[in-house]
């Protein structure tokens, strides 16, 4: 017969071994960031709980050659692997990579709010065929290293990937692969933008997506959320304050001077979200007797769709039907080559809106290899240009930019209106974060530049005292 010190080390030991064995019964909790850390573009953010994995966000890389060039590189796991992505927006440094994960083998859901799963048609259908037709151009005019150039993906990969999304409302809880928990509420920035709120393993992570900002004109203030034991926040203007200069009166600013110069103002847009805030904000200025005689046209069908989708999805934006409807009527839509070819012929002062928004393509670059070498004209950018891209390079004070194997003088005047982005600020971030009831056990902080997520990091933790990391590409955390 064992003595009680016996008993008493065999109660321990047995203690142990169910401590041990409790402990075995609850997964790993890892999160991964795929993409957006330390580059504002090919958002990808992993989650791994045992057998689960949840890819939050789909990106393509922007800017950079050297970003550019990821996006033909494999992942570092299968994406038959992947059980799920969440989609927290539909623009393309969060969604134009999803055609490429489904061609690559993915076959799981993709959830997205309603008005995401919208705008994403049009992003990842425009996306694909403009891949397809660069790849068809630089073949014919044999300025590609590569033999054949060859597209990303082309557009039966998009129609392939749409047919993959399942639509999720906002503010309803749902079920994912593998028993996680998904709950979006609204981002502002743009038509359908949701935060997202994952609960996995034990653990409540929140996802900001891009957040926008709390006065802007069109789209509603970011929700608040409670509680998050891990919180993943972007930090694109996280070392700016956007100028408090009235964005209406800088815009009617710059267009009055260049059409007083006999100039075009040519402005490089989003189509998605920044396109149809500056058509308000022309509108406004036409309702204050400005502009009166300056013809507005929107180059981009991509945008022009859009704006037909806010009509749709009344209920996500703060614009009353008249007043929407009166600002689209105050513009002439572009949709065909031939008219866009006309366009940039056309010498007459106006004002030319056409996508993309950095310039990295599309048919802002028939515009500014038009307008860009008149020095009466104007490039007007009206939101954040990424490292590498062509916007920020004429910005930082480029005299040339290449476009399509040629260079093209730019003697135009060159401006920004930086207080038009749709994007949080470094005061805006700080904002969402103290909605938070008790401190994360960790912020993440991605989806920036180096500076301006190392300056977030360090507001983070002067001003609310909270752990804070910036991670590092492929950088795996034990949450």
């Amino acid at each position: 017969m064992p003595g009680l010190g016996s008993i008493s080390h065999i109660r321990m030991a047995a203690c142990l071994l169910s401590h041990k064995e409790n402990k075995r019964e609850i997964p790993m909790l890892t999160l991964t960031s795929l993409g957006g850390a330390g580059t504002v573009t090919g958002s990808k953010h992993l989650l791994t709980c045992g057998g689960t994995r949840i890819l939050v966000d789909c990106g393509l890389f922007q800017g950079l050659k050297n970003l550019r060039e990821l996006n033909w590189q494999r992942l570092p796991l299968s994406p038959r692997d992947i059980n799920a992505v969440v989609l927290t927006h539909a623009h393309l440094d969060h969604c134009g990579y999803l055609p490429r994960l489904v061609l690559d083998g993915f076959h799981g859901r993709i959830f997205a709010t309603p008005a995401t799963r919208d705008v994403a048609e049009l992003i990842l259908l425009d996306s694909a065929w403009l891949q397809e037709k660069d790849a068809e151009f630089a073949n014919r005019k044999g300025f590609s290293k590569h033999k054949p150039a060859l597209p990303l993906y082309r557009v039966p990969d998009a129609e392939q990937a749409l047919e993959r999304f399942r639509p999720t409302p906002l503010h309803r809880e749902t079920e994912l692969p593998g028993g996680a928990k998904l709950l979006f509420r609204r981002a502002g920035h743009i038509l359908g933008a949701a935060t997202a709120q994952l609960d996995i393993g034990g653990q409540r992570i929140v996802f900001s997506g891009d957040l926008g900002r709390e006065d802007d004109a069109i789209m509603h203030a970011p929700e608040r959320v409670a509680e998050a034991d891990y919180v993943v926040i972007e930090s694109t203007y996280g070392n700016r304050r956007h100028d408090a200069t009235n964005p209406v009166e800088a815009l009617g600013k710059v267009v009055e001077r260049t059409v007083q110069r006999g100039g075009t103002v040519v402005i490089p847009a989003f189509a998605v979200g920044r396109a149809q805030s500056l058509i308000y904000d022309l509108w406004l200025l036409r309702r204050q007797g400005r502009l009166q005689n300056v013809p507005v046209y929107l180059d981009s069908p991509m945008a022009t769709s859009v704006t037909e989708l806010m009509r749709r999805h009344q209920g996500e934006h703060k614009l009353a039907a008249a007043d929407y409807e009166a600002a689209c009527a105050a513009v002439t839509y572009v949709r065909d080559v031939e008219a866009s070819k006309a366009l940039s012929a056309n010498r007459y002062p106006k004002v030319i809106i056409a996508a993309s928004g950095m310039a990295t393509g599309g048919r802002v670059l028939h515009h500014i290899a038009a307008f860009g070498p008149d020095h009466r004209s104007t490039l007007l950018f009206s939101g954040f240009q990424a490292a590498g891209t062509r916007g920020r390079k004429l910005l930082e004070g480029a005299r040339e930019v290449k476009a399509y194997g040629q260079w093209i003088t730019v003697n135009a005047e060159v401006t920004e209106l930086p207080m038009l982005s749709a994007h949080a600020d470094s005061d805006g971030l700080l904002h969402w974060l103290c909605g938070f009831q008790r401190p994360p056990k960790r912020v993440f902080i991605v989806h920036g530049e180096a500076e301006a997520s190392e300056a977030l990091r360090e507001r983070i933790l002067r001003e609310l005292g909270w752990a804070a990391t910036v991670p590092l590409q492929d950088q795996v955390f034990e949450l």
